[in-house]
């Protein structure tokens, strides 16, 4: 086999989604690995696991997410799914000036108790919103994208503002963690993990590695 046709190295990279409750962080994930929008989203409970691939120019990353549920009564958890991650996208609301409160303290708290060297991006969703001001109608955004920005970059972090429902920059947000991701850091890919998506009982974690379904590529 020439070296041209070799296959990429494949590898597994755990992700985690945090945030305030409907910032969009599952219509986030939806559209990442099915290309899809719910407009009513059933909130999540405990955490849904889902995976789906990235295929970059010299590998191939397989993202394991955890996207875990925005209650407040849910965030003690929150330790549980974030541990040993690799990544990590904190999402924000730009027309909700407390979900930005929100996702500095989520910031906060992974830079001081999660895997050192973890790639953070902060995301700033409902873009679509925004974009409605232009069309003459309610201005909706409240939250600056030079403040968000400028605190970005100020912690290290990657930033992109995104919209679930139109699907602008979803894929580069996961294609610029992937990008970021040391190669020392990465594990061989396990078999049998496709892209899906399962809701997990918060008593039943581990379990759901074995349980997603085979799924297509990004």
């Amino acid at each position: 086999m020439s070296e041209s046709t070799a296959p990429k190295p494949s590898s597994s990279v755990k992700l985690v989604l945090l945030g305030e409750a409907a910032v969009g962080k599952s219509s986030l994930v939806l559209r990442f690995v099915n290309n899809d929008f719910q407009e009513n989203k059933e909130p999540t409970i405990g955490a849904a696991f889902l995976t789906q691939k990235c295929n970059l120019p010299t590998r191939t990353i397989k993202f394991e997410i955890w996207d875990t549920a925005g209650q407040e009564r849910f965030a003690s958890l929150a330790p549980m799914y974030y541990r040993n991650a690799q990544s990590a996208l904190v999402v924000y609301d730009i027309t909700k000036p407390t979900s930005l409160t929100k996702a500095k303290h989520w910031v906060a708290e992974l830079q001081r108790q999660a895997s050192p060297g973890i790639v953070i991006a902060l995301v700033g969703n409902k873009l679509d919103l925004a974009s409605a001001e232009e069309e003459g109608e309610e201005e909706l955004r409240a939250i600056p994208t030079a403040e968000a920005k400028a605190y970005a970059e100020e912690e290290g972090l990657l930033f992109y503002e995104t919209s679930a429902k139109t699907g602008e920059n979803v894929q580069s947000v996961f294609e610029a963690i992937a990008n970021a991701i040391p190669e020392s850091t990465l594990k061989p890919r396990g078999p049998g993990l496709g892209a899906g998506r399962q809701e997990v009982p918060v008593v039943n974690v581990e379990d759901a590695h074995r349980g997603a379904k085979e799924g297509c590529a990004c």
